[in-house]
């Protein structure tokens, strides 16, 4: 989820006007494959930064931190458009079978980067849930130091940041000037993970040194206390400065001025706008008004099951009342963050003992579990994972209920996000637009249906996990309705509230923390539920057309073997899936791509 948000905003690097003013090296091309292969090659090097030029063979340049200024981000669209334009021109039929899904999985990229800039999405960097100022870990490469060359990489982009920081503040003014801006209801609280780094007074209590807490052993302690020196002095002389002139911004110019709108189709060409979102997150074309009358057919169908699973309890009260028990009751709740932690391992540990059954083809990449950062932590969603680390929220103890606990991590870990991103990483048969691309629809659907597998698994155990797993579901349905609502129908922040609460039993910090999301990411809660509902509705096919013949570990290691795809794409893989008698992928063949 954040991966892609980072990468839309953040996408490209220095080499823009280098490559508009140079020879493409596909035009060169003979077969359309080839030709497609070296659009995709070109376009991938200069958005990766991997390269310095079209057709230069130079060594990787690791040591700049992002160009995002306006005039940057044109030199990109630009790029993008030209790009767009070459994929269009191409013959899509001449090309081979595995080249054609490149082809639906790249141009959607493509196609979406060149709205982002026509939208000049750039001028909104940030949303309630995810910052480029709390996410710049990632820019960075904090967590893949190995080398000395590569501790002095990270220290250039460094000593970067208030460049970096400065472009996003003249781009957020941009936004301000014309009402695109993060509606002021949700920026509350939001400046504490700035004011987190802007007040350190010691530059060793800072995330950014973490890095040189445990230097490779390979370095003499001369070279090692070199780094060091050169960490602590640009921390405190370049970062922790630039922190606190985005504090001042953010506080006295971006929050004053912010829209007290919320929805998105009230931003500039709103409507088209948050069609595009709907676009880009479900990679399908439906309208608000089909997607909302979708989930309130969903809200009614689990609320059902809902009833069903409270009376298996034995609560003898109404469907509210029981609501109120179960964000009440110290019961549900652990006492400790160390307890919550606990019990969320040996959930994790459980399911890693059901995956044979379930998963032919396991990656070798293993995830740790971790507490969120206590500066982003009381804004942020309860879990998130990743093919490295899934992170727990152990803030505020009391909204955080044990009975979700299991579907949760499910969704967050194995067989969720965790196993997804780390199967695709090890795909080395496809390209790394592929490997490194994120898309919403297919992941966080398959993350949901990784829920639904909990029951199957039989890691739900009690009437209240079965009914954690129940209120899952119906918070993602409920966005259906509530994204929908506000973005399009005029809901106020209060309804959206009122709504989830009255429909789901999650904390109300957890539901205000949700709102907000959607109020500041139009689209992006929509892609769960409907990308759920596509692989159930896909297994369902499989199932009936192959009957006896239908083998469940073939059919999620087929699902799980595209990689992150658009659901037509998917939709078009499991029919090849059912035609073909339904095998077990080849992870090392061409046609699994």
């Amino acid at each position: 989820m954040m991966k892609q948000w980072l990468g839309w905003m953040m996408a490209g690097a220095l080499l823009a006007g280098a490559l508009l003013a140079a020879p493409l090296a596909h035009a060169q091309a003979t077969s359309p494959d080839a030709r497609f292969k070296a659009i995709y090659q070109q376009e991938w090097a200069w958005r990766s930064g991997a390269s310095r030029g079209p057709a230069s063979m130079d060594l990787p340049d690791n040591s700049r931190l992002d160009t995002v200024d306006a005039a940057d981000q044109a030199k990109r669209l630009a790029y993008w458009k030209k790009v767009l334009a070459e994929l269009d021109a191409l013959d899509v039929d001449a090309l081979s079978p595995a080249e054609r899904i490149n082809y639906a999985v790249y141009h959607r990229q493509i196609a979406n980067f060149v709205a982002d800039g026509n939208f000049k999405a750039w001028q909104m960097p940030f949303n309630s849930d995810s910052a480029f100022w709390s996410d710049l870990g990632y820019e960075l490469n904090a967590g893949r130091l190995h080398t000395p060359a590569d501790y002095r990489a990270y220290l250039a982009k460094l000593r970067q940041v208030p460049r970096y920081f400065a472009q996003q503040e003249a781009n957020m003014k941009l936004g301000l000037a014309r009402g695109f801006s993060v509606p002021r209801a949700v920026l509350d609280g939001r400046d504490k993970s700035i004011a987190s780094v802007a007040h350190l007074t010691d530059p060793t209590r800072s995330s950014f040194y973490k890095p040189f807490e445990h230097l490779p052993a390979s370095l003499s302690a001369d070279q090692a206390q070199d780094l060091k020196n050169r960490a602590l002095s640009v921390i405190r002389d370049d970062v922790i400065p630039a922190y606190a002139g985005l504090l001042k911004f953010f506080d006295d110019t971006y929050v004053p001025n912010a829209r007290t709108t919320l929805a998105a189709e009230a931003l500039p060409d709103g409507k088209a706008y948050y069609r595009q979102q709907i676009r880009a997150f479900t990679t399908l074309d439906l309208t608000p008004d089909a997607i909302h009358a979708i989930g309130l057919k969903q809200v009614a169908k689990i609320h059902a099951q809902m009833l069903a699973t409270m009376r298996k309890t034995g609560f003898q009260g109404g469907f509210a009342e029981f609501l109120t028990y179960l964000r009440t009751d110290p019961k549900f709740y652990a006492k400790t963050p160390q307890e919550l932690l606990d019990k969320t391992a040996w959930v994790a540990k459980e399911v890693d003992g059901k995956l044979s059954r379930f998963f032919g083809h396991l990656p070798r990449e293993r995830f740790t579990i971790e507490p969120v950062p206590a500066d982003i932590a009381p804004y942020y969603t309860s879990g998130r994972g990743g093919p490295h680390v899934y992170l727990v929220n152990t803030y505020d103890l009391k909204s955080r209920p044990l009975y979700n606990m299991p579907a949760l991590t499910l969704h967050e870990s194995y067989p969720g996000h965790a196993l997804q991103l780390e199967l695709a990483d090890e795909a080395r048969n496809q390209p790394a637009f592929r490997r490194d691309g994120y898309i919403s629809a297919y992941g966080e659907g398959w993350a949901l249906y990784s829920e639904y597998l909990g029951n199957e698994m039989g890691i739900y155990k009690t009437p209240y996990q079965r009914f954690g797993f129940l209120t899952y579901q119906m918070w993602r349905a409920c966005r259906l309705v509530v994204d929908t609502g506000i973005h399009h129908l005029g809901w106020s922040r209060q309804q959206a509230v009122d709504y989830m609460l009255k429909n789901t039993a999650l904390s109300r910090r957890e539901i205000e923390n949700e709102v907000d999301r959607y109020i500041s990411w139009p689209g992006q809660a929509l892609s769960y539920e409907l990308g759920y509902l596509e692989i159930r509705r896909l297994r369902a096919k499989a199932e009936k057309a192959l009957g006896p013949k239908f083998d469940l570990r073939a059919f999620h290691d087929t699902v799980l073997s595209t990689g992150s795809v658009p659901l037509p794409v998917l939709a078009r893989r499991i029919d090849r899936f059912i035609t073909e008698g339904g095998p077990e992928p080849d992870y090392g063949a061409e046609g699994t791509r």
